[in-house]
């Protein structure tokens, strides 16, 4: 068979249901569809589309935690012991606030960051009902204030546009923000323990306490019913902030 008889229209279907088969003339592969009114539809336009969206839906819906809004997460505390367990140890983010370095504005700020993230997550580990979903936005708000407002102590030359942008985008991406300003700091806190042996051994407690606690924040994430996990990371967390009090002193 030639390419021209290949490409010629079957004329055994012209006709039926008013659809006809033509060449687009900008494309000799390409086959367009026209109905009864004369309006024309790219079947190699639309079969792309179609076969792509699945995909494309399968990437977004992949995406990272960092990446997606403010969730209304409504696992934990399944149990009163559960609940009693993560309001306890949320009482050591207000105790490592109150007792840290408070110089200037900026060491302030920080400090106040920090009782603020102990009360957040006590209020939300202890509510129940409607107004649960809004705790966790603030419990997360919280926690990644705390991460700007400590780079921000560590580092006062810090780009303002990155500060800007943090402020616009810690409502809607307070992951994002976090990970961010704690990688910003864990760079500053290894400079420093790189000129001042004595902070060595703070450093190294907190690289530890920092690495269990980012392995037990995402096996809470992917086992959501296993008991506890969420108390530990909250340990493990508020030891890695206890440590970054060194710093500031």
């Amino acid at each position: 068979m030639s390419l021209h008889t290949a490409l010629q229209p079957r004329k055994d279907l012209e006709g039926l249901h008013g659809v006809q088969l033509q060449v687009v003339p900008h494309s000799p592969f390409a086959l367009e569809e026209t109905n009864q009114q004369g309006d024309f539809q790219s079947t190699h336009d639309r079969s792309f589309i179609t076969s792509n969206q699945p995909l494309l839906m399968q990437v977004w819906q992949q995406r990272p935690a960092c990446l997606r809004p403010v969730g209304c997460c409504m696992q934990g505390d399944q149990n009163l012991l559960e609940t009693v367990a993560n309001v306890l140890t949320s009482l050591p983010f207000i105790a490592i606030g109150i007792q840290a370095p408070r110089k200037n504005l900026n060491t302030k700020l920080y400090a106040n960051s920090l009782v603020g993230v102990g009360v957040a997550s006590t209020l939300y580990h202890s509510s129940r009902g409607k107004l649960r979903r809004y705790l966790r936005w603030a419990d997360y708000t919280m926690i990644a204030t705390a991460t700007v407002c400590l780079s921000r102590a560590l580092r006062n030359e810090n780009p303002k546009l990155l500060m800007a942008a943090s402020a616009l985008l810690l409502p809607v991406q307070p992951l994002m923000v976090s990970a961010v300003h704690t990688g910003m700091m864990e760079v500053a806190f290894a400079k420093r323990a790189l000129k001042d042996p004595e902070l060595r051994m703070a450093q190294n407690v907190h690289k530890m306490s920092s690495l269990l606690g980012g392995a037990l924040f995402i096996a809470d994430d992917v086992f959501p019913s296993t008991p506890f996990l969420h108390a530990a990371w909250h340990l493990a967390a508020a030891i890695g902030f206890s440590t970054c009090n060194k710093l500031l002193e």
